[in-house]
């Protein structure tokens, strides 16, 4: 799970149809090099939301959908033409939110944010990235630190929360595929890959190990996979 705070002020201008991971963020040139399967495969590593941090009425310009638009293959390249831009400006959808209210969508699915055509209101709102573990997102967190953060609330919250929300957080959080690695250092051990970060998690409060050595592993669980 990444996060970044989008922030929108009186007078703030639209955005253009776009789509977003992965192949969303290259130009016409770069996308026209992967494969259809890419095209088909790429949304479904990541999905996106957006938590309101402030009531958004409609003159404040809450984000634009084309509604089932996520369905079509060809559409990283389409909303590079100008028949694609307009057709959104046609026919999408927008929804006013109140302040705490969530959207979760396709990355694929044509948006936009809308003009901020208010003149008090300062759009802010929290942009989720949900991504596999195979995927990629858009920044670099240090989830050694998280993981080591985390770990002493969750092992406090053993008990009082079921066994599947404390795995939504650990997976929220650690590192959950064992790639990339050093091999010769990092060898799996009992199967084809070497244990994750998560899994790690997981052992240590099955085992309630107490919070230095579960650091002391994270620690040299990074170190092990450094070349």
């Amino acid at each position: 799970m990444t996060a970044q705070v989008n922030r929108v002020n009186p007078g703030g201008a639209a955005q253009s149809a776009h789509r977003d991971y992965h192949l969303g963020f290259q130009s016409s040139k770069v996308i026209e090099q992967f494969p259809a399967h890419v095209h088909r495969l790429s949304p479904v590593l990541t999905l996106q939301g957006a938590i309101a941090h402030c009531d958004m009425p409609l003159e404040s310009g809450p984000t634009l959908f084309l509604p089932h638009s996520q369905t079509y293959e060809p559409g990283y390249l389409a909303l590079k033409r100008q028949e694609f831009k307009d057709y959104f400006e046609t026919h999408h959808v927008q929804l006013p939110l109140e302040k705490g209210d969530v959207v979760f969508f396709n990355p694929a699915l044509f948006h936009a944010a809308g003009t901020n055509r208010s003149t008090d209101i300062k759009r802010v709102a929290n942009l989720l990235q949900v991504s596999s573990a195979f995927g990629r997102a858009m920044e670099t967190v240090n989830r050694e630190r998280m993981s080591a953060k985390l770990f002493p609330a969750l092992k406090a919250l053993r008990g009082k929360l079921p066994e599947i929300e404390i795995g939504y957080a650990v997976a929220a959080c650690a590192e959950g595929y064992s790639f990339p690695t050093n091999l010769d250092r990092d060898p799996p051990l009992g199967g084809l890959a070497p244990k994750t970060q998560a899994q790690l998690m997981h052992e240590a409060l099955r085992e309630d190990w107490d919070d230095a050595r579960f650091l002391s592993a994270l620690a040299q669980q990074s170190e092990r996979r450094l070349s």
